[in-house]
């Protein structure tokens, strides 16, 4: 049995305030984005990979698309249930691990913003099978031509911004991307912290290595919205 994600427990209680974050401000732009590069008509079928509190699956659903959403943590799908019936909109919400989720039907197509489950690494979790375990299973989802869109960390940010005290202390390892943190959140008894890893973070390139290893190919990517190397951005489709 797969060991507790540290993420998890973090999720579970930074949950009621996720929304508070100011990354979550732009939702109908993103929305419009997705549309607009998937350029798919209402009623087809769209998987949710991380949908954490739901804002993208909620806005799309009533938008008119059938969507599912799967998070690994509890607390987010209740926030995203919450969101749903506040919105007057049916969504299939699924509490899983990106890693195991096993698709019962296939998909008009994926997303997995904001980097969604990727690079949200366990204690235990290998950074390069972690990630590549998520795409198979993200893949097995899609209908042949399918499209997929995901944005991830920049890998390429971390290395500017890394130390050589950050090496030797083991905050980051320039072999593998992987940074070790702390996160915290506020619970009604008081703050609370957990250490937890992020890693396998991406660049082009290895975008385009771990997509061919799942048999896609990479369209486009792109620096994300903080200009500097914030994100990764690609979309990819399915072939055979």
């Amino acid at each position: 049995m797969k060991r507790r994600n540290e993420w998890e427990e973090f999720f579970d209680g930074h949950a009621p305030l996720y929304m508070d974050n100011s990354f979550t401000k732009n939702t109908l732009e993103e929305v419009e984005f997705v549309l607009e590069e998937l350029r798919l008509p209402p009623g087809s079928r769209i998987l949710d990979v991380g949908c954490g509190t739901g804002r993208h699956a909620v806005e799309l659903a009533r938008r008119g698309y059938q969507v599912t959403g799967v998070d690994i943590s509890s607390g987010m799908l209740a926030e995203a249930e919450k969101a749903a019936r506040e919105a007057d909109v049916d969504v299939e919400w699924i509490h899983a691990d990106a890693t195991q989720f096993i698709p019962d039907r296939l998909f008009d197509a994926t997303i997995c913003l904001c980097e969604g489950a990727f690079s949200l690494l366990g204690s235990y979790d290998d950074p390069i099978e972690h990630d590549l375990a998520i795409l198979r299973n993200i893949y097995a989802a899609l209908k042949p031509g399918a499209r997929f869109i995901l944005t991830a960390p920049n890998g390429c940010r971390l290395i500017r911004q890394a130390t050589q005290e950050d090496v030797e202390n083991g905050r980051f390892d320039p072999v593998t991307m992987v940074e070790a943190f702390t996160v915290e959140w506020d619970t009604p008894e008081g703050k609370k912290s957990l250490l937890v890893r992020g890693g396998a973070v991406m660049c082009p390139q290895s975008l385009s290595c771990s997509f061919a290893r799942q048999g896609s190919k990479r369209n486009t990517s792109g620096v994300g919205p903080q200009g500097t190397g914030g994100g990764v951005g690609s979309t990819l489709t399915r072939w055979r």
